[in-house]
């Protein structure tokens, strides 16, 4: 089941961002259950959150990967919100 994770960064928080990106995008790799990901970006093409789909069971299971994600942990986000996603095109 798909999951759409929209994870809104904290006000000038690019540093966090940045030095914890490796950490990010190796648990991306290493849980194989995204299915696409990228960041939001401003005007001035600084990152300024994530769009991430993930394939989980259900939203507990979102929840969790959320949870687990270094840029969760680092405390990056000012906030998260996880819908059920269906993808048409």
């Amino acid at each position: 089941m798909l999951y759409c994770l929209v994870c809104i960064d904290r006000e000038n928080s690019i540093e966090t961002r940045m030095q914890n990106r490796e950490d990010h995008l190796k648990y991306v790799a290493e849980t194989n259950v995204v299915k696409f990901a990228g960041p939001f970006l401003s005007e001035e093409d600084t990152m300024i959150g994530s769009l991430i789909v993930i394939d989980v069971d259900n939203k507990e299971a979102a929840e969790l990967w959320s949870k687990n994600d270094p840029y969760k942990k680092a405390d990056l986000f000012q906030r998260t919100e996880i819908f059920k996603f269906k993808h048409l095109i």
